[in-house]
């Protein structure tokens, strides 16, 4: 039982640094859509939408540009952005933004925020989308 003790306790504190090392070599915020309000509003951010263009026009996030992450031009159109101001990227759910913001940091930008539960998420707290009219 001290053995199974022991080696349990082991597990429990390599996972726990193994993950705090994680956080540290990466410069990506997952950020819930309360912290990305005030983020929106304190910093000067690009606001990048991933969806397809026609999940954007269903509605967006004020000041999103759109960029489609299964675009052919993709990562080109990515690198056109400010590597040196901070990024918030999002998507319908979550999935396809972690790994744009996978790339933006590879592509050497300085901060990747990335919207924890996507546009979804962000309705069902019920803060403001734009449409188009």
């Amino acid at each position: 039982m001290k053995h199974l003790t022991t080696a349990l306790s082991l597990i429990f504190f390599l996972g726990l640094f193994s993950c705090q090392e994680l956080k540290k070599d990466g410069d990506i915020e997952v950020v819930t859509p309360e912290e990305m309000q005030t983020i929106l509003e304190l910093e000067d951010i690009q606001l990048v939408d991933v969806r397809t263009p026609e999940e954007f026009k269903e509605g967006y996030i004020a000041n999103a540009q759109n960029i489609d992450y299964f675009s052919d031009t993709f990562d080109e159109d990515i690198e056109k952005l400010d590597k040196s101001k901070p990024v918030i990227v999002y998507c319908k759910s979550g999935g396809r933004s972690a790994k744009c913001a996978d790339k933006l940091l590879e592509a050497g930008f300085v901060k990747v925020y990335d919207l924890e539960g996507g546009i979804s998420k962000w309705k069902h707290k019920g803060l403001n989308i734009k449409t188009f009219e």
